[in-house]
């Protein structure tokens, strides 16, 4: 449990120097970095996951609770001592935390891995996603066993 909660922190100071460098240099430019596939861009998001278009102060407001409501679970995961769903839920909850302190300084998330024909992302919403995928196949495995 505490080597991932430090490799958590780790991916999220790493995802907050990304977003730094990418705010302060790289506006309008972008640095392939495998051919054209793969490269380094600023892009700002103002919606919600995989640009949805939800939103403005309500929409960070309703991430805050659902951060909260995360929280909460987190620390009944912990209490039960289900250390394996804690850790993937400490990954949803401190990539939702490095996207919302986007939200709240500038009014949207910054993003910078630009993968062609998909999207452009970054550290913590692939942290957010890792931890869901690996909740879901760890309740899957536990329903299955029942």
């Amino acid at each position: 449990m505490v080597y991932c909660v430090v490799l958590a922190i780790f991916f999220v100071i790493l995802d907050r120097l990304f977003k730094v460098l990418a705010i302060s240099c790289y506006e309008n430019i972008k640095i392939d970095l495998i051919f054209d596939y793969f490269g380094f861009t600023l892009a700002k998001n103002y919606y919600i996951a995989f640009s949805l278009p939800l939103s403005g102060p309500i929409l960070s407001v309703f991430i805050g609770v659902v951060i909260l409501i995360l929280l909460y679970f987190w620390l009944i995961l912990i209490k039960k001592q289900e250390y394996s769903q804690a850790s993937c839920l400490t990954f949803v909850i401190l990539g939702a935390i490095s996207n919302i302190i986007d939200r709240v300084k500038y009014g949207f998330v910054i993003d910078y891995l630009d993968l062609k024909y998909f999207t452009v992302f970054n550290i913590a919403d692939s942290m957010i996603v890792a931890g869901v995928v690996l909740l879901i196949i760890l309740n899957k495995k536990t329903i299955i066993k029942k």
